[in-house]
């Protein structure tokens, strides 16, 4: 059975080498991402498995909706989520940072993770074989931040509570413990 994996924010860096690597070991992606052109410039680059672009916006929740309903119908299953869709905000002084600023790289970067991490999960839990991975491509920012980057460290900070959070909640429909190290 091939393994199925979503990548939000394949159409360019680290999304980007995630999805090649993958497909190049014979897994079928969904490649998301906000820009249709950078998605199909991965799918150009595509070795291997199968490559799916799906435009999508992470903060919308019909988006992502959209993004797991195309996932689950074009390869019926899902093995791995990795969340690396992500934005900042023009760097500057916390009381020069303007609201509008604050909120989308919170939508993005915080509110995405959760909506794509519930999407996977539920499908995760209902499929069979049951289970699969998610990954939260977090950031040094959230342990060491940077100066003038009040919404982007916050919110790097929030997907490290986040992570452990989900991690917590499979520990029923898992077959190992989490050993913490």
């Amino acid at each position: 059975m091939t393994k199925v994996a979503i990548i939000t924010g394949a159409g360019s860096g680290i999304g980007r080498a995630v999805a090649l690597a993958l497909l190049k070991s014979g897994w079928s992606v969904s490649l998301a991402g906000r820009r249709a052109e950078a998605l199909e410039a991965t799918v150009s680059q595509a070795e291997g498995g199968q490559a799916f672009a799906h435009p999508t916006d992470v903060a919308d929740p019909d988006s992502v909706e959209a993004l797991f309903a195309a996932t689950q119908d074009r390869f019926g299953r899902l093995d791995l989520l990795f969340n690396n869709a992500g934005t900042g905000a023009p760097p500057g002084p916390l009381e020069e940072h303007s609201l509008e600023h604050w909120r989308r790289v919170v939508d993005v970067n915080l509110t995405g993770t959760f909506l794509c991490t519930r999407a996977a999960f539920g499908q995760m839990k209902a499929q069979n074989p049951r289970g699969g991975r998610i990954i939260n491509n977090g950031s040094i920012s959230a342990h060491t931040p940077r100066p003038n980057s009040i919404a982007y460290t916050a919110t790097k900070h929030a997907i490290t509570g986040m992570t452990r959070s989900t991690s917590l909640e499979r520990i029923p429909f898992s077959l190992h413990r989490i050993r913490s190290s």
